[in-house]
């Protein structure tokens, strides 16, 4: 699943029912559509497409569970073992039938040679700044993946770590990395296949090596945080053999101190025994405190914290700052004062001030109220200010705020687009952020706290003529009457005629914002007269915790409808129709994807779902499906389970219909996301449409976020784009001018 802000590196919360409650009758699933278009005739046997004689054989076995009176029938449970020599042998076969599909499309060639001249560019992340040393990230135009650098303060650069040298067996590839304070230690993982499950390494930065010993392997986000002494740092740790669906209730932090084993890491907080809460610490720079966080979720945090100077008892015991009661906190340790990022009391959220010595609630003070015409989303601490981030209308602003909250300026962007919040550097006058919008390309800028002065530290370029294109924020209606805000990228000269072909993506979930940022992958379908929309359904993260609501748990619906009706908003205005519609999404957007697919098959002609959840009443029981109870609800639960029966795609796939044309993005081995949802819901639908083929991709090298190369990322979209354009009959309409 995509990733929040707020928890950092998972999603998860808590809902209420009834579990005792008796049985009660079921309401039977809601239909797709029952138009001539889309179903057959009650009185005329389905016709089945002459190609789908092509599909593997895909058996049937008689599986049906009773959850609370209701029988649910699950013919494909056999498909979930993605460890079984039949099932692996079932997916080779799926897998070959796509590839002689796709690899023979005449435009598949083409758009993945244009993608790797659109990919193929400079780029670089924003630099970590550590007693006087930069980190950051940086790819040449003929690199396929990161390489980490060190500026030291003579302006030179230094290669630390160059996946791209490393041995090819097994894909390994760089993943998060974290300095020490002093810059004289680097914690890293390395993931295999892209994979989240990664081994945790530490460097000498000085020398370059690693530091035999200190390796951690099979942990998932272990999050190192340093100690300013550069001796040691805590870490998640995720014991391992334990049941992917129950490993995130195991998890402990731990400290780990340099030299020593890693097996005898001092335990600092036990597991929670609770695999739907992300369990997460930080040292504040200047090593007093020590935070813990339990995260629900999106929806609530307990934080509590320990003074790292205290000795005897003190030394371990847990001072309480909240228990999470339905509110969501972003804690920062600075100069003895814990600065909070909270919805507590405000949905659009508002920044608090706690002294420790006084940590009880009614005693926190604010400092930055919530506004009503924008929603606060993030904060750092540089040169001794806040830095916030804030969003109107899905458009980053950024501003300055004295430590007592008084605005002192806004930074200035260069254009209407999305900015990252500058890394943590409480000491250090000069803030850098990345920006980019969908017709600009991403730039590092560098401003000062203090003066407001500002410069580009590095700016990509692109072989595309980005003045050709527009980016318009539309707001339409959902079904509702709710006022959703839409992005729409088209050529200047696009005539609004129904024939353009139209890309529509959007995600809808976990509070997540999705600004309007650069993505050179749509760069293709632009250049071929295409149109591309992102829709900011609620569920997401764009005007707060209501807007966040209003999309989960039992309210889920509501993100389909807006989905819908931005679709019927493009084919209104004429931008395209419903036969040159094509949806994509993935993770949480791959769910969305599924009920495109069941409830609303007349409205789109194409549909690519990527590394989805799709089985919504058995989800929790493999990949991190648990941690996403919050979101969605506990089908262990009966409120819950028929909530989420209502419109788990997989439950509602009819014989007969015509479905859109489908191809089903998968990572053979998503260690986030099980791949079993991809694969049961491709034997259902090739099974019962009378549509378009219905296609299993799979990513061999691959996890949850796909292979970490230029050359992965270029043959997913070619694939993409190729079967795309073949299929609404928009072959060989480049207008790509080189």
């Amino acid at each position: 699943m995509r990733i929040s802000a707020w928890v950092l590196p998972v999603l998860v919360t808590a809902c209420a029912s009834s579990p005792g409650a008796p049985p009660v009758p079921s309401p039977a699933p809601t239909a797709p559509p029952t138009s001539s278009a889309n179903v057959a005739a009650a009185d005329e046997t389905p016709k089945r497409p002459s190609w789908a004689a092509e599909y593997p054989a895909t058996r049937t076995a008689d599986v049906t569970d009773s959850l609370f009176g209701v029988a649910v029938k699950d013919p494909y449970r056999w498909l979930e073992d993605g460890k079984s020599p039949e099932v692996r042998a079932w997916m080779d076969s799926e897998d070959a039938l796509t590839r002689k599909k796709l690899d023979a499309l005449p435009e598949r060639a083409p758009l993945v040679s244009r993608l790797r001249e659109v990919l193929y560019t400079e780029s670089r992340s924003v630099p970590v700044k550590r007693a006087g040393k930069q980190f950051f990230t940086a790819r040449t135009a003929t690199q396929e993946k990161d390489v980490l650098y060190v500026r030291g303060a003579d302006g030179k650069d230094r290669v630390l770590l160059d996946p791209n040298t490393w041995p090819a067996k097994d894909n390994p590839s760089l993943g998060d990395w974290t300095p020490s304070i002093d810059g004289s230690r680097l914690a890293y993982d390395v993931a295999l296949h892209n994979a989240d499950t990664v081994t945790l390494h530490v460097l000498d930065v000085a020398t370059g090596k690693e530091r035999a010993g200190d390796s951690i392997p099979d942990q998932n986000s272990p999050d190192a945080s340093w100690t300013p002494d550069s001796k040691g740092f805590y870490y998640r740790f995720t014991p391992q053999g334990i049941p992917a669906a129950a490993r995130m209730g195991a998890v402990e932090l731990r400290y780990h101190r340099l030299g020593d084993d890693p097996a005898k890491d001092t335990l600092v907080h036990e597991k929670t025994g609770d695999p739907s809460l992300w369990l997460d610490s930080s040292v504040s720079r200047d090593g007093h405190w020590l935070i813990v966080t339990i995260s629900h979720g999106d929806v609530s945090t307990e934080v509590y914290f320990r003074d790292l100077r205290a000795r005897g008892k003190a030394a371990t015991e847990w001072t309480t700052l909240s228990k999470g009661d339905h509110a969501r906190i972003g804690p920062a340790a600075y100069k003895d004062r814990f600065y909070l990022l909270t919805n507590d009391g405000a949905p659009a959220s508002r920044v608090l001030v706690v002294d420790p010595a006084h940590p009880q609630h009614d005693q926190w003070k604010e400092i930055v109220a919530e506004r009503k015409d924008a929603r606060l989303e993030d904060f750092s601490i540089v040169g001794g200010k806040l830095i916030l981030k804030y969003y109107k209308d899905v458009i980053t602003h950024l501003e300055v705020h004295g430590l007592d909250g008084a605005l002192v300026r806004e930074i200035p962007l260069p254009d209407l687009g999305t900015a990252s919040i500058p890394p943590f550097a409480p000491d250090d006058d000069e803030a850098s952020f990345l920006f980019s919008s969908f017709t600009r390309t991403p730039e590092i800028d560098q401003v000062s706290v203090k003066t407001g002065a500002s410069k580009v530290w590095f700016r990509a370029s692109t072989v595309v003529d980005l003045s050709r294109f527009q980016t318009d924020e539309i707001f339409y209606s959902s079904k509702d009457g709710t006022r959703v805000p839409m992005f729409i990228v088209h050529a200047k000269d696009l005539k609004r005629d129904g024939t353009a072909p139209a890309l529509l993506e959007a995600y809808g979930g976990f509070d997540i914002t999705y600004g309007p940022e650069f993505y050179s992958t749509i760069l293709p379908w632009l250049e071929r007269g295409g149109v591309y929309a992102w829709a900011d359904l609620r569920g997401g993260g764009e005007y707060g915790e209501a807007w966040h609501q209003a999309g989960m748990l039992h309210d889920k619906q509501n993100v389909f409808d807006d989905f819908f009706a931005a679709a019927e908003y493009l084919v209104k205005e004429g931008y395209t129709k419903p036969e040159r519609l094509v949806a994509y999404s993935s993770s949480n957007g791959g769910l969305l994807m599924g009920a495109a697919t069941t409830q609303r098959p007349d409205l789109f002609r194409v549909i690519i779902c990527g590394a989805p959840l799709l089985d919504m009443i058995r989800f929790p029981l493999v990949g991190d499906g648990a941690l996403w109870t919050p979101e969605y609800g506990d089908p262990t639960k009966e409120d819950d389970f028929r909530a989420l029966l209502a419109y788990s795609p997989l439950h509602h796939v009819q014989s007969g219909v015509r479905y859109p044309s489908f191809v089903l993005m998968s990572p053979a081995d998503d260690d986030r996301v099980d791949p079993m949802h991809a694969r049961k819901f491709t034997a259902a639908l090739q099974a019962a449409s009378t549509g378009g083929p219905v296609l299993l991709r799979l990513d061999r090298d691959a996890g949850h976020m796909g292979g970490g190369s230029r050359k992965s990322r270029a043959e997913y979209w070619g694939d993409m784009y190729a079967f795309a354009l073949a299929e609404i009959g928009a072959l060989g309409a480049s207008t790509n001018a080189k």
